[in-house]
């Protein structure tokens, strides 16, 4: 019952609370995830944490507790690079970090994403509509992204697969209508050894999630505000990022005309009329296809927006490994997994391992 003594704790708004212990942020986050408590006191409760502003001391709480009680893959797997883009998804621009991913991996790095299904309220498009697209689907199962990470240097898996208590909190999320803590807590379930690429969102964020990272143990890392919190840098204008390198944390900033990668204007998704109140750009076929199509054409060798943005990814995936010492080294390295067909090869094993 910890959660009720903690609503106190935590008082009716910035002045007359404070921030929780990690030993109570801990124990808080227990119950969130035990499903023992009323749906109507855990969203309030993460409606009164995101009024408070979560501090570094709680996210790492949050995300300890979570860990404990998911199945993650990929632990001690040398050379892992973890993308952990938004899972509520994307409405405007289309989600390339497959094509990043798929790109990285054919320069060498073994590449796990995190990701998940039409996540409420939003239900934007994710990896998983990519996936879906491509005739090759997520998997739920934290073994099976393992051997496909083993086989084929890329992987994608559900955090509904490695914490199924995330799921029973899908209502929750819908009604609360405005994102909490969760958003944050389901990128951060990361296997410690991995060096980790996270999407935040705009605003005063972005060093805060980064000290998550490095609070966590992760080795290396990158926090980056790409367009709509994703992991993607943009094409049309400098996107602010931190790094975790050496223990240190260091400003990246990605500036597209620096490697002849402008553009006037960013990969496009297709206009439709807006989807019912209970649906998003997620459950759109038509747009899931769309993402599918935008991935192959990226693969294909098509220039434009998206084929510069996914060279960008991948150059901070290849950073974040350590295998590129600055972004201009992963952009050339990307551009030659890219135009040599390793990252189309990548693909190819991916589809054989995941029959």
């Amino acid at each position: 019952m910890i959660l009720r003594h903690l609503m106190r704790v935590l008082g009716q708004g910035v002045k007359d609370g404070r921030s929780l212990t990690y030993d109570e942020a801990y124990r808080a986050f227990q119950e969130v995830l035990s499903g023992e408590e009323s749906e109507i006191l855990v969203g309030a409760f993460l409606v009164m944490m995101r009024i408070k502003g979560v501090t570094v001391q709680e996210l790492t709480a949050f995300a300890r507790a979570a860990r404990e009680k998911a199945r993650i893959p990929c632990l001690d797997m040398p050379g892992l690079v973890c993308i952990c883009p938004p899972h509520d998804g994307m409405d405007r621009v289309p989600p390339l970090e497959v094509a990043s991913g798929l790109i990285a991996a054919g320069a060498g790095v073994r590449v796990l994403i995190l990701s998940d299904r039409c996540v409420p309220p939003k239900r934007g498009l994710t990896t998983a509509s990519v996936l879906d697209a491509l005739g090759i689907g997520m998997t739920w199962d934290p073994n099976e992204a393992e051997e496909w990470v083993a086989k084929a240097r890329f992987g994608a898996v559900a955090v509904t697969g490695m914490l199924p208590s995330l799921m029973h909190l899908r209502r929750v999320r819908g009604d609360v209508t405005i994102r909490t803590p969760l958003a944050t807590v389901e990128k951060l379930l990361a296997p410690t050894n991995a060096a980790v690429v996270l999407g935040a969102q705009g605003g005063p964020v972005l060093g805060g999630a980064v000290e998550v990272i490095q609070s966590l143990g992760h080795p290396r890392g990158i926090a980056i505000q790409g367009p709509e919190g994703g992991v993607i840098p943009s094409v049309r204008k400098r996107t602010r990022g931190i790094e975790l390198a050496e223990k240190h944390l260091v400003p990246l900033n990605v500036e597209p005309p620096d490697f002849g990668l402008e553009c006037a204007s960013e990969p496009e998704l297709p206009l439709f009329s807006p989807p019912p109140e209970d649906q998003g750009t997620g459950d759109c076929a038509e747009l899931v296809k769309c993402v599918g199509d935008i991935t192959h054409a990226v693969l294909a060798g098509e220039h434009g927006p998206a084929r510069n943005a996914a060279l960008l990814g991948a150059a901070l995936i290849l950073k974040a490994s350590g295998k590129a010492m600055t972004l201009a080294e992963g952009v050339d390295a990307a551009s030659s997994s890219l135009d040599s067909g390793a990252a189309r090869e990548v693909l190819a094993r991916l589809r054989e391992a995941a029959k």
